[in-house]
C-alpha cells in the first residue's frame, strides 16, 4: 500500500486573507459518486478562517490538546480545534475566557474553533451516567437486559427535567445546572466559531419509548438554543459571528434519526436557523455509516455535517462516504499518553521490550517531526523513565496520523481514488488486528 500521504507536507494553515471574511456557510466541492453517493469535499467558512473537507478537527478539552502547545497542532495540519464546554466552564470559568478573547485567543490559536455543549460531559461525568456507558460499550452487556434498561432510564430520570439537566461538579462536588439557555452562554462567552446546540445524552441501553421522549425534548431544547442563541447573538455584536449547529439524535433508530435531521433542517426561531448539523448519541459500530447516511439523506447539502466522537479508520471511511464533513475524537492524543502508536498496519505499544534497541523510527517514511528527529528505542526509553516528553512526541504523531488521514480522504475524493484507498487503507489497517509495527 502507498503510504505517501503519510509523508505529505500538511495543508497550509488559511487566515482569513482580505478586508471581507466569510464568517458562514459551507461549500460543496467535489462529489463522491461511489457507495450512497452522499460523500464530498468542501470548504467550511467562519470567522477565524475556512476549514477544507473531509477534516479531523483534533480536541482541546480544556483549551489545549494535551501534551502540544498550539504551534505543534498548527504545524501537523490541524484546521481547527474542539474546546469542551463543561470543563471550560468549571475551570477556569466561562467568564474569564470570555475577558481574555475567548478560548482561541485565550490558548494562543487564531483559526477556527469549536466548543461542544457539554451535555454529554455534564451526564457522564457529573451524573452518574459513566457506569451506563461503561455497560454500553464494554461489548459483553446484554443491551435487551430489561434490568440494565430501566438501569439507564432511573439514572436519566434522576437528573435530567423537561427544563434542565443538574449534575456535581467532578472537581469538587459542587451541584450545578445546565439549560439551553446557560449551555449557549458559556458557549458565546468561550468565543467559539462553531457551537453545538444542547442535547440530551442517551445510550444504546436506553428503550425505544425513552428514546422518543428524550429526542422530543432535545427538539424542544434546540429551539430554546436558537432563541438564546439569536438573543446573544444580538447582544454582542461587537463579537466575530459564532455559528450554531443543532445536534441529530434518534440512537440506532432510522425513523427517529431521520425525523430528528428533519425536524432541525427546518427549525426557525424568528429568523433563526441551524448553522449546521452535529450528529451525535449513540452509534453501533458495524451500523455507523448507515446511521450516519440516514442523517445525510434529510439534511440540506449546503449545510456542514459534523460527526461527534469518531476517529478510527474504518468509521472516517465509512462517515465520509455517507456523507460527514468533520469529525472529532480524544483518542489519537488519549492512547497516546498510554504509549499506542499509530501506524498504517494498526496499533502498536512502545512499551515493548522489542523496541529497546529499535533505531528507527515511529513509522518508516512518516513526516511527523517525531518520526523524522526520534527513534523507537528513544521513545521507548522515555516511558519506561515515566518522562513527560513521551506523551508529546506519541501524540504528534497519532495527531499528525489522523489528521493527515483524512486530508487523504479528501484528496483520494478529488483524485477519483476513494474506492481503492478505503480498501487499501482500511484492509491493511484491520487485518493486522491493530497491532501492528513490523
Amino acid at each position: 500500500m502507498n503510504t505517501d500521504w503519510l509523508a505529505q507536507a500538511p495543508p497550509t494553515f488559511v487566515e482569513a486573507d482580505g478586508t471581507r471574511v466569510r464568517d458562514r456557510g459551507f461549500d460543496v466541492g467535489t462529489r463522491l459518486e461511489t457507495g450512497p453517493g452522499l460523500g464530498r469535499t468542501g470548504v467550511v467558512h467562519t470567522a477565524h478562517g475556512t476549514i477544507r473537507t473531509p477534516a479531523f478537527i483534533p480536541v482541546g478539552t480544556k483549551a489545549t490538546v494535551k501534551a502540544l502547545i498550539p504551534e505543534m497542532v498548527q504545524a501537523l495540519g490541524a484546521q481547527a480545534v474542539l474546546a469542551n464546554a463543561y470543563h471550560l466552564y468549571l475551570q477556569p470559568g466561562a467568564d474569564i475566557v470570555d475577558e481574555a478573547g475567548g478560548f482561541g485567543a485565550f490558548m494562543n490559536w487564531s483559526g477556527p474553533t469549536y466548543t461542544d455543549s457539554g451535555g454529554f460531559q455534564v451526564l457522564s461525568l457529573g451524573s452518574g451516567f459513566k457506569k451506563v456507558l461503561s455497560q454500553e460499550f464494554s461489548g459483553t452487556a446484554d443491551l435487551d437486559d430489561p434490568k440494565l434498561r430501566m438501569q439507564a432510564v432511573k439514572a436519566s430520570r434522576a437528573v435530567i427535567d423537561e427544563d434542565s439537566v443538574t449534575f456535581k461538579s467532578h472537581i469538587d462536588g459542587t451541584t450545578h445546572r445546565f439549560t439551553p439557555e446557560v449551555s449557549m452562554g458559556i458557549q458565546h462567552k468561550l468565543g467559539s466559531d462553531v457551537m453545538f446546540a444542547f442535547d440530551e445524552l442517551t445510550s444504546l441501553l436506553h428503550p425505544r419509548d425513552y428514546q422518543e421522549e428524550s429526542l422530543d425534548r432535545t427538539h424542544r431544547w434546540a429551539r430554546r438554543c436558537l432563541a438564546e442563541h439569536r438573543r446573544l447573538t444580538e447582544e454582542r455584536a461587537d463579537k466575530p459571528y459564532q455559528q450554531l449547529w443543532g445536534v441529530v439524535q434518534g440512537a440506532q433508530y432510522q425513523d427517529l434519526r431521520r425525523r430528528a435531521a428533519r425536524t432541525l433542517s427546518d427549525m426557525d426561531e424568528d429568523g433563526m436557523r441551524f448553522d449546521g448539523f452535529g450528529v451525535g448519541g449513540a452509534l453501533e459500530k458495524e451500523n455507523l455509516g448507515r446511521i450516519v447516511s440516514w442523517v445525510c439523506e434529510e439534511l440540506d447539502e449546503h449545510r456542514p455535517r459534523h460527526l461527534l466522537g469518531i476517529s478510527e479508520p474504518d468509521d472516517l471511511f465509512a462517515a465520509v462516504a455517507a456523507g460527514a464533513d468533520t469529525f472529532d475524537c480524544v483518542n489519537p492524543s488519549r492512547v497516546a499518553r498510554n504509549a499506542a502508536v499509530y501506524t498504517p498496519d494498526g496499533r502498536f505499544n512502545i512499551t515493548n521490550s522489542r523496541f529497546k534497541r529499535d533505531f528507527t523510527p515511529l513509522v518508516d517514511g512518516c513526516g511527523c517531526y517525531t518520526c523524522t528527529h526520534y527513534t523507537r528505542a528513544y521513545v521507548h526509553h522515555l516511558f519506561k523513565a515515566k518522562e513527560i516528553l513521551s506523551a508529546t512526541l506519541t501524540t504528534i504523531h497519532n495527531e499528525w496520523f489522523t489528521v493527515r488521514l483524512v486530508d487523504a480522504i479528501r484528496e483520494s475524493i478529488e483524485c477519483g481514488q476513494f474506492d481503492d484507498f478505503r480498501d487499501d487503507m482500511v484492509g491493511r489497517f484491520t487485518h493486522s488486528g491493530r497491532t501492528g509495527a513490523r
